[in-house]
């Protein structure tokens, strides 16, 4: 073989190795973390619902089965690990609207029904099973925004009504009261996520023209000010590149650490510490991939359920156990 053979192959075996050097290449089997299915979402499949928790109970709400728009209101039992429907949602039926609970009462508003954006906003009583429409969001009406409690005050922000959105506005529930507050530095997004952790909320991921987000964001409600945080595209160190950027995930959080799971055409999982500032990959959800999925936490268990994949529309729930080693045999 001549000396230039030689020295293109060697060249070509080189670059290899760098591109492998700078990937994350983990498979699941060195991954720590564990699926198990629980029980099934007794509605009908659908994407892009709407949640909120209250005590061990986590509250399902509208959507969009590919089909039709829903306003139906489910209740998962955590410790039973079985399904309740209650009211029904009294807003028109819709998809890709925002909630939060608030002092134990839970509450949603904005969203799609096919046609119109909207901005109405509802509470609903658990006690009672009672909803009761409250003041109207005064932003713009629109969808895929994100709504969070955090510190004992209620959010939405961000969103979609015909211009990518990063305002955010405060609910006062003792006044049935909206009030914009400080907006973030970062990139005007829909369908983002944020998950909390000891009363500050972290925001990331979603889309603005076709171009998933890098940027990650901790909100301290206490000052009402937005710290920028190590981007979802960073290198922990020379060898191992994030991928966390996505947009249409779900989150929730475990035992002071934040998760980020799912998304458009993926089924992996992110976890954050918020000490550290740093992510480390557990293993995929074992259920099939899948967007504008439910995720949420109940006494520090975290849920994924619901979901599309293309035409495929799925009911299956997953707990995630962080501590476990992955096991095909539970399943």
């Amino acid at each position: 073989m001549n000396s230039l053979k030689k020295g293109i192959l060697f060249a070509t075996f080189i670059t290899s190795l760098s591109f492998v050097g700078c990937s994350n290449d983990n498979s699941d089997d060195e991954l720590m973390g564990n699926w198990i299915k629980k029980s099934a979402f007794d509605g009908p499949a659908r994407s892009s619902a709407a949640s909120f928790v209250i005590g061990a109970y986590a509250y399902v709400a509208t959507g969009y089965t590919g089909d039709e728009y829903l306003k139906d209101l489910w209740v998962y039992n955590s410790i039973g690990d079985y399904w309740e429907q209650k009211a029904q949602f009294p807003g028109v039926a819709r998809s890709s609207a925002s909630a939060f609970e608030l002092n134990g009462k839970g509450y949603i508003g904005l969203g799609y029904d096919g046609t119109n954006k909207l901005k109405d906003f509802y509470e609903y009583n658990p006690a009672t099973n009672v909803w009761e429409q409250k003041a109207e969001f005064t932003g713009t009406a629109r969808y895929s925004a994100v709504g969070f409690q955090v510190g004992g005050k209620a959010y939405f922000g961000t969103g979609y009504d015909g211009n990518y959105l990063k305002d955010f506005y405060q609910y006062n529930q003792n006044s049935n009261t909206w009030t914009q507050v400080n907006g973030f530095s970062g990139n005007k997004r829909r369908n983002a996520t944020v998950f909390v952790i000891n009363n500050k909320a972290y925001l990331g991921t979603g889309v603005n023209s076709g171009s998933n987000q890098n940027d990650f964001w901790q909100f301290d409600p206490s000052t009402d000010l937005w710290t920028k945080k190590r981007n979802l595209d960073d290198s922990e160190d020379d060898h191992e590149t994030y991928s966390i950027m996505r947009s249409n995930s779900s989150s929730f959080t475990m035992n002071g650490l934040g998760y980020i799971v799912c998304g458009e055409g993926s089924k992996t999982i992110w976890e954050y510490n918020p000490i550290t500032d740093l992510w480390q990959e557990r293993t995929s959800l074992e259920g099939a991939s899948r967007t504008d999925a439910v995720g949420f936490a109940i006494n520090d268990r975290g849920f994924v359920l619901l979901g599309r994949s293309g035409s495929s529309y799925y009911d299956d729930a997953w707990e995630f156990k962080p501590l476990e080693e992955q096991n095909d045999d539970d399943n």
